[in-house]
């Protein structure tokens, strides 16, 4: 079974033709509709889809939590997600399903950069790079496009990732832990549609902030030791190097310098603090991974 989910804010306008085309290759449609103030859950009932109604707007990743849950719960093969505002083209549904089903893949995601009679603005796809780079992060799964809302997930995706980034870091952490998971992951090339559609209700540079954020924070939790903990580590170093530094000043001139002296205090207590949290991090980790595999 095919359920085609469909998070949505606001979107009154275009629901309705994104629902009637996603039901032609889609056994059921499911709407999230996260804190709409308009019609957008009375035109999906109107059309049979089933609504997933958040009593206030909690965010893109939330919204993915909640059609995660719903397709686990009526035992869909696949979830197949595309943005309420019309920017995917339904049609294309099958493109992104077909290497499910011939088990090819366990992730499928719509690439707007390998279409190449997409018209994506510049400044769109300068940040989409940039956040895919540190998505992929050296990792198995080499993709060109980690933040298109176009995915299919099998039924393996759906049971092994759970999603807690409430924002539209959700599509960046889909992603890593997908690669943990060891799922499969490949694209296939899409068309969008970004002609008189105002494509996200977060201004770009706040929406590319906000992922990039949730990324960062990502891999210093996936890695604590290597990336908090010996930045760390250089940090007492340094520390050290200008305390003896002031030291040495105090000796000869019998005065303490007062910048250096700052400087060993900022790079020690940062440092120490560092090696504090990376510790702390990498034994909660562990703890969770012992309990998970008990």
């Amino acid at each position: 079974m095919i359920v085609a989910g469909i998070p949505a804010y606001n979107e009154e306008k275009t629901i309705a033709k994104v629902i009637l085309l996603a039901q032609k290759y889609a056994d059921i449609v499911v709407v999230c509709d996260d804190g709409s103030q308009d019609m957008t859950t009375d035109i999906a009932q109107k059309l049979g889809a089933v609504v997933i109604k958040h009593s206030e707007n909690m965010g893109y990743g939330y919204a993915l939590q909640s059609l995660f849950k719903k397709a686990n719960a009526l035992n869909a093969d696949i979830l197949l997600t595309l943005d309420a505002d019309g920017q995917h083209d339904a049609k294309e549904i099958p493109l992104l399903t077909q290497p499910i089903l011939e088990n090819k893949a366990d992730i499928v995601i719509g690439s707007r950069f390998l279409n190449e009679g997409n018209d994506i603005p510049s400044y769109r796809r300068l940040g989409v790079k940039i956040l895919t780079k540190f998505t992929s992060n050296g990792g198995k799964n080499q993709i060109s496009d980690a933040q298109c809302g176009f995915r299919a997930y099998d039924r393996r995706a759906l049971e092994s990732i759970t999603m807690y980034e409430d924002g539209m870091g959700a599509s960046a952490e889909i992603l890593m832990k997908a690669e943990d998971e060891g799922l499969r992951v490949v694209e296939v090339p899409v068309q969008v549609h970004y002609k008189n559609l105002d494509t996200s209700t977060q201004n770009p540079v706040g929406h590319g902030l906000s992922v990039l954020s949730t990324i960062i924070k990502l891999i210093v939790e996936e890695s604590p030791l290597v990336y908090l903990g010996m930045p760390g580590l250089a940090f007492v170093l340094i520390g050290v190097f200008f305390g003896l530094w002031t030291l040495q000043l105090y000796a000869v001139e019998h005065r303490i310098v007062t910048n250096v002296a700052l400087a060993t205090v900022f790079f020690g207590l940062t440092g120490i603090f560092a090696l504090f949290t990376a510790i702390t991090l990498y034994a909660i980790a562990r703890l969770a991974k012992k309990t998970t595999s008990q």
